[in-house]
C-alpha cells in the first residue's frame, strides 16, 4: 500500500511545483537584491504600489509574508523612509501602512524593472504554454480551496 501512495501522480506534480517555485524565487531574488531590498520588502512595496495604503491584515492576505515577519519587514522599510504607519481612520485598532513619496519613487522604478527582469525568463515559454500553465494552476488552486472549504478564494 505504501508503494502505491509513493507513486501517486500528484506527488510528481507537487515536487515539480515546489522546484518551480524555488527556481522562481532564486531568479527573482537576484534582481531584487540589486534594488537593495529583500524579497519580502519588495513584496510589500509592490503590494502597496498604486494604493492609498493597507492594513497589516490586507498586506498579509496579499503576500506570502507571515504576520510576525511582516512587522519586521515594515519596521525596516519604515527605517529606510519607504513606508509610514498611521492609525486607520475606519478602525482605530488597525494600522494603515502606506508608501511615502520616496516609497512611491522606489515602486515606480523597481516594479517595472522587475517585471522586465521576469519577462526575460517567461519570454522563453510560448504564449500557449503560459496560458495552459495558468489554467492548470487555477484548476489546482480551486481544487485545493474546495478541499479546504475556501471555495471563493
Amino acid at each position: 500500500m505504501a508503494k502505491a501512495v509513493n507513486q501517486a501522480p500528484f506527488l510528481a506534480v507537487l515536487r515539480e511545483l515546489v522546484h518551480c517555485y524555488q527556481a522562481f524565487e532564486r531568479y527573482s531574488a537576484t534582481h531584487i537584491q540589486t534594488l537593495e531590498l529583500t524579497p519580502p520588502q519588495f513584496d510589500v512595496v509592490a503590494t502597496l504600489g498604486n494604493k492609498q495604503g493597507m492594513t497589516f491584515r490586507e498586506i498579509g492576505e496579499r503576500t506570502l509574508i507571515t504576520k510576525g515577519t511582516l512587522t519586521g519587514v515594515v519596521d525596516r522599510l519604515e527605517a529606510k523612509g519607504v513606508v509610514v504607519r498611521e492609525s486607520c481612520p475606519d478602525d482605530g485598532r488597525s494600522t494603515l501602512v502606506s508608501l511615502t513619496r520616496q516609497g512611491e519613487k522606489l515602486f515606480d522604478q523597481a516594479f517595472p524593472a522587475h517585471v522586465k527582469h521576469l519577462r526575460e525568463a517567461f519570454g522563453n515559454v510560448c504564449g500557449k504554454e503560459l496560458a495552459a500553465l495558468g489554467q492548470g494552476l487555477a484548476t489546482l488552486k480551486n481544487a485545493l480551496n474546495t478541499a479546504s472549504g475556501k471555495e471563493n478564494e
